[in-house]
């Protein structure tokens, strides 16, 4: 055979081969290759739907952040007022109740000064009588003469 025959026949081959090609070899391979791009467009699509969840979550838990920051500080400042507020009425709660023993004492304190005056009067009339009973060295009978003690206690 000649060249050109030969060329004539590989070329009636390949043609051959290029339609069986795009007859029944093509098809499936288009019908993959386009299944894969939508299942690839599917996964893009879902890839910036989940992007933009992200987002929309990182957003939320900031403002809910922010909101325990601010709820956080308003309770700090309450509180410390109400620290503040129990303090000061220790220190009022203190204060009467300082007042009240310095009060109780300066009753003990009188009371106590009353029953020292009577112990005093009660000396002096016994050295009074003792006195008396060296100056007239007599016997001075405290029973006969206790109406006179008596006004001697009350005049001190």
């Amino acid at each position: 055979m000649s060249i050109t025959g030969t060329l004539i026949v590989q070329m009636i081959v390949f043609l051959i081969l290029v339609g069986f090609t795009m007859k029944f070899v093509w098809p499936p391979i288009a019908t993959a290759l386009d299944a894969r791009a939508s299942k690839i467009a599917e996964g893009l699509a879902a890839a910036d739907k989940a992007k933009s969840e992200l987002s929309a979550a990182n957003q939320r838990v900031e403002q809910e952040l922010a909101k325990s920051r601010t709820e956080t500080t308003a309770r700090m400042a309450d509180a410390e007022r109400r620290a503040q507020v129990i303090i000061e009425e220790a220190k009022i709660r203190a204060i009467e109740e300082g007042n009240k023993i310095v009060a109780a004492a300066r009753v003990d304190a009188d009371q106590q000064t009353v029953k020292a005056r009577e112990a005093l009067r009660e000396e002096v009339a016994a050295l009074a009588v003792r006195g008396a009973e060296q100056i007239l060295r007599k016997e001075v009978n405290a029973g006969v003469h206790s109406e006179l003690l008596s006004r001697l206690k009350t005049e001190f």
